[in-house]
């Protein structure tokens, strides 16, 4: 029988792997470690000294029930310098032999009640992981040439389109951008300038920034890297619950994550790659990133709709990622909305820029994760709380988002006559918002025919702005109405040359100028009027434009957008972003041939190809949620009403 390394339960919710900082491994005679040196070019180490992958199967100790098995145990050392690192010696993220809910793709434990005899802890009854039957992933494996082919891929209905020099030189682009790790692709880094100096963070791989790309390898039918980065980024998850402030929180997902080469153990010829997360710990305002764990879920949804594998999605510990980014999101807080309450910086606008409270953006990616997620769960008897608050949740979600952060000219001169200071609860402005806080750009730029969800909603508190993804991923998701929705892309054809202009696609309007300005951002440098996060144009944000369109049928505004970026995105060196309120310069700090700006026309260029690839993305409501939305708005805000009595089942 082989030996196995100690594992330690902590707080009854995930192993805790201590002792040695090694994988667990068999320590058969068969299966010995062999060194050797290796150049890789694509990475840029001069050399590296490493231990070769296992080639057969490691066992590792079950200690919790919905912890999977797996070839390779990645773990974080308990020394303070070098906490959350995960390392990898053994197989890849593709190998690992992990375990479905429903039992379908993999063994099952074996060796039932095996005791252990643990020297450096106490750790008793652990039960020894059987061998793992592999998923046969032939049909899907990929050709990092480009040339791969898959039954039924949306590539294959590109596949006789010649594509342009510009997307040739994109494809080139996103390749070299992509990082390895134990010889497997698992990310695309955040920017590859050779123009500047200072590297800073985007030589590490972020989940919200390597969403567009993980998406166009999917529709090239390449699965293998977004298989990888969706596995090796579970295993970065939090696991533990703390009381530290300085810690990240059960089940929050990582901002980001860099490929490190240390030395073993001390020893200065022999090293090992490991994973290094980064929550927030490191960023410009140490903020822990609220969207990753939801962009994750998304990503996993897609990846399953269009690589048809749903083995990963149905994994034990993938199922178990699931439910604890929900129950960190759904937990109880002081907060009596159904929004998410979340602090500055904490989603694509990582800077200070007054969106505390319950940004759009949030609310949105938060409302689409909680579909895909109930897409995703297996029905068995430990989800059903959780799927019964995440179906209350999403009722209550919607209505509040389309009645109270709609606005259009009917609603905006609803707000104009408020009255304010109302108690009770047949109040009709609930949210005491006072009339002077309608700005007067408002009055004079909002269009007669559409309308947009503001950005912000608080107490005595509109903010009135118009923030992109927040509203496009509202189409995609179906946050919003369908009649919304139309108005929506009715109100981006009428204010073109805002948000718009010269390149797309505006993040916010307008940007904060002079006094105010200078009270929300704290006179920051970087976010100067019509500059980086503060009106500053993305192009990145052209592939959620895309698929907003196609989800309404109008593609002839995506397709607009698209030429007009194409005709200065190579020319420029495929910049992060734009200034100035047209867009018309690359930005004062924009790093060139940033990835997901690169990645962002791609896909936009395949969606507009082959518009059902974008299935993938898009949510739709079911009968079930919309019959509970119609109980829920036949008690109308605006219509005079008691307290709500106690057998009603959901709260709006």
């Amino acid at each position: 029988m082989a030996s196995v390394e100690a594992v330690q339960l902590l707080d009854g919710t995930a192993p805790h792997f201590l002792g040695s900082s090694i994988c667990l491994r068999t320590l058969g005679s068969g299966n010995s470690f062999r060194n050797m040196e290796r150049y890789r070019k694509r990475r840029g180490f001069k050399f590296m000294k490493s231990f070769k992958c296992l080639s057969s199967p490691c066992r590792g100790v079950r200690v919790h029930s919905q912890f999977p098995a797996m070839k390779c145990i990645s773990h974080r050392y308990v020394t303070t310098d070098k906490s959350r690192l995960t390392h990898c010696k053994c197989q890849s993220a593709d190998h690992f032999g992990g375990m479905t809910a429903e039992g379908g793709n993999g063994a099952w434990l074996r060796d039932v009640g095996k005791d252990f005899a643990i020297s450096n802890g106490n750790v008793q009854n652990l039960v020894e992981f059987g061998t793992v039957k592999e998923s046969n992933r032939e049909s899907q494996s990929s050709n990092y040439n480009g040339d791969s082919q898959s039954n039924g891929a949306p590539h294959d209905v590109l596949s006789n389109n010649k594509p342009s020099s510009i997307e040739d030189e994109a494809w080139e682009l996103l390749r070299e951008s992509m990082v390895y790790y134990c010889d497997s692709p698992v990310g695309t880094i955040a920017a590859k300038d050779p123009t500047s100096s200072s590297v800073l963070n985007y030589d590490q791989v972020f989940i919200r920034d390597f969403i567009p790309s993980g998406i166009a390898f999917l529709l090239k039918g390449e699965y293998d890297i977004v298989r990888n980065f969706i596995l090796h980024t579970l295993q970065l998850q939090s696991w533990e619950k703390t009381m530290d402030c300085h810690s990240p929180g059960q089940g929050l997902m990582p901002a980001s994550f860099k490929v490190r080469t240390v030395p073993l153990d001390n020893d200065e010829t022999v090293t090992e790659e490991v994973l290094d997360p980064d929550f927030g710990e490191a960023a410009i305002g140490r903020v822990a990133p609220v969207d990753s764990g939801l962009w994750w879920i998304i990503l996993l949804r897609a990846y399953g709709k269009c690589s048809g594998d749903l083995s990963v999605q149905e994994r034990v510990d993938v199922q178990t990622g699931i439910k604890m980014i929900l129950r960190l999101c759904l937990a109880d807080g002081f907060d009596m909305f159904p929004t998410l309450l979340v602090t500055d910086g904490s989603c694509m606008i990582d800077r200070r820029m007054g969106i505390h409270g319950h940004p759009l953006e949030i609310q949105s990616l938060f409302y689409s994760a909680l579909l895909c997620a109930r897409e995703m769960l297996a029905p068995e008897d430990g989800s059903a709380d959780l799927i019964r608050a995440l179906n209350n949740r999403l009722v209550a979600l919607s209505f509040h988002i389309r009645e109270y952060y709609w606005i259009d000219m009917k609603k905006l001169n609803e707000i104009y006559r408020y009255k304010t200071e109302e108690y009770s609860y047949d109040a009709v402005n609930k949210f005491n918002i006072y009339p002077d806080q309608i700005s007067p750009w408002l009055v004079e730029w909002m269009p007669n025919k559409g309308g947009f969800l503001i950005g912000n909603l608080q107490p005595a508190h509109m903010d009135f702005r118009f923030f992109s993804l927040g509203n496009l991923w509202a189409i995609v998701s179906n946050l919003a109405t369908s009649d919304q929705s139309h108005a929506i892309l009715d109100l981006i054809e009428a204010k073109w040359a805002d948000l718009v202009g010269d390149m797309p696609f505006k993040i916010c309007y307008p940007a904060l100028e002079g006094q105010e300005w200078q009270i929300i951002t704290g006179c920051d440098p970087k976010n100067t009027p019509w500059s980086y996060h503060n009106g500053g144009s993305w192009p990145t944000l052209l592939w959620q434009l895309t698929v907003a369109c196609i989800k309404m049928n109008r593609l002839d505004i995506a397709a607009k957008a698209v030429e007009v970026a194409e005709k200065r995105l190579s020319q420029d060196k495929w910049p992060e972003y734009y200034d100035t309120k047209r867009g018309r310069f690359i930005g004062k700090q924009s790093r060139l041939f940033q990835t997901w700006t690169i990645a962002g026309y791609l896909v936009s260029k395949f969606l507009l190809a082959n518009p059902s690839a974008a299935k993938m993305l898009i949510t739709e409501e079911d009968s079930e949620l919309t019959n509970a939305f119609s109980c829920a708005i036949s008690s109308s805000p605006r219509r005079k009403r008691g307290p709500k009595p106690a057998q009603k089942s959901y709260i709006v």
